[in-house]
């Protein structure tokens, strides 16, 4: 068998399980993280958590897809470890930026839900203050 077929087969075993192995600790410890998120709603949570996951598998299965082909012939041992580290290599840093933006897009939805609940008044209104007339800015009364 061909060397370059190994370090295909190689590369799609390691990527597919790097990918696995990535999805499934990002969707276990973002749960919580969603819920938050979401104000404690854990049925929307799992809908998002769920659908993060699937986008996550496509945008990197079909990243790995497109990086498999290799132009030169992997002829020895060396030249296979070679192409693996840097198809693998890539492929983390893939993986990596999608946690990253994940990360970053979920929290800016928590920083803007956070303001959110801080707009409420601390203290309730206790009463209008009266009109333009009889504040200390109200304009000096003149006599007719």
């Amino acid at each position: 068998m061909d060397l370059t077929v190994i370090a295909y087969i190689v590369y799609l075993l390691i990527s597919v399980a790097l990918t696995i192995w990535v999805a499934r600790t990002l969707s276990r410890n973002g749960r919580i993280f969603l819920a938050d998120v979401l104000h404690g709603n854990e049925k929307l949570a799992d809908a998002v958590n769920h659908l993060l996951v699937v986008g996550f598998y496509l945008v990197n299965f079909g990243f790995v897809a497109l990086y498999l082909r290799q132009d030169e012939t992997v002829l020895d041992a060396r030249e296979l470890f070679e192409a693996l580290s840097v198809k693998l290599g890539v492929v983390l840093l893939v993986l990596g930026v999608m946690h990253l933006g994940n990360v970053y897009v979920l929290n800016k939805i928590r920083r803007r839900g956070a303001m959110e609940r801080e707009q409420v008044p601390p203290v309730a209104p206790q009463g209008w203050t009266g009109g333009p007339g009889n504040g200390p800015w109200a304009p000096p009364a003149t006599r007719a």
